[in-house]
């Protein structure tokens, strides 16, 4: 049951997945931000498209999905609860539902924040998470329409898998992500190292993802929002709540110039 991932710039900053079964050829593309990006990946792999998995309705990740369901007659897996946002959905699925791409199988969480019905792939074989707009590299995705609360308990699950589970995001971000959280965590060491290889990686032109769930507790600092350290960053008095605290750094960041 082995799965190929072939990763792709996409639109300004996302990137683009491509997860093939080998078994038996099913291809799957993690969302659908950019047709001419998915059809080059396509080729130049030789796969076939067969699926689509979305996570959520922003365009930025849709936008490609009606043509390409046009041109492949591809089945598209997404967010139950936003199908009435999101066209062209052929199977719902919501959190503790198995999704499957031939031989391979894939396990569905939620993670409302960013949208309310986010939701995000795990393969519990591979131990690859698809996170989309919950989980970045070094940081998270905006609250565009859940609570911080959500959030942090979605993030809290997410932290609860394997530490060697792999995280595939739906944005290159992590040079900014890295500069906010130089500022409010800055004595943290593995954060340095981490920040340092960023700054190499985007010159080379690399992605600095898939990023080991292991590194990203140890140096983002959105997953570590229950530490004290965190808590003293933002200013808040001891007992302060893990999802405050998250609420303060998201905030924070929201207004952060690098």
């Amino acid at each position: 049951m082995a799965l190929l991932i072939d990763l792709f710039a996409a639109r300004k900053d996302n990137i683009g997945y491509l997860v093939h079964d080998v078994a038996t050829g099913k291809t799957a593309a993690i969302d659908a931000p950019d047709f001419d990006a998915i059809e080059q990946a396509l080729a130049r792999r030789g796969w076939a498209l067969s699926d689509i998995f979305i996570t959520h309705h922003h365009t930025d990740h849709v936008e490609a999905l009606q043509p390409l369901k046009r041109k492949y007659g591809v089945t598209v897996t997404g967010p139950r609860a936003e199908a009435d946002k999101i066209p062209g959905l052929d199977v719902l699925v919501a959190g503790g539902d198995g999704v499957t791409l031939g031989e391979s199988d894939f396990y569905v969480i939620d993670t409302p924040g960013h949208t309310l019905g986010h939701l995000v792939y795990y393969d519990p074989t591979g131990r690859r998470l698809f996170s989309a707009d919950t989980l970045f590299s070094l940081g998270v995705g905006r609250i565009f329409e859940g609570k911080p609360e959500d959030m942090w308990a979605a993030l809290v699950l997410i932290r609860s898998l394997p530490d060697d589970t792999l995280i595939f995001c739906g944005h290159e971000y992590t040079l900014d992500n890295a500069a906010f959280a130089s500022t409010v965590d800055p004595d943290n060491v593995a954060l340095k190292m981490r920040a340092t290889e960023v700054k190499r990686m985007r010159a080379a032109g690399q992605f600095t993802v898939p990023v080991s769930l292991a590194l990203e507790k140890a140096t983002n600092p959105f997953l570590r929002a229950d530490q004290p350290a965190l808590r003293e960053a933002m200013a808040l008095p001891p007992g302060t709540g893990p999802a405050e605290v998250f609420a303060a750094l998201r905030a924070a960041k929201d207004v952060f110039k690098p």
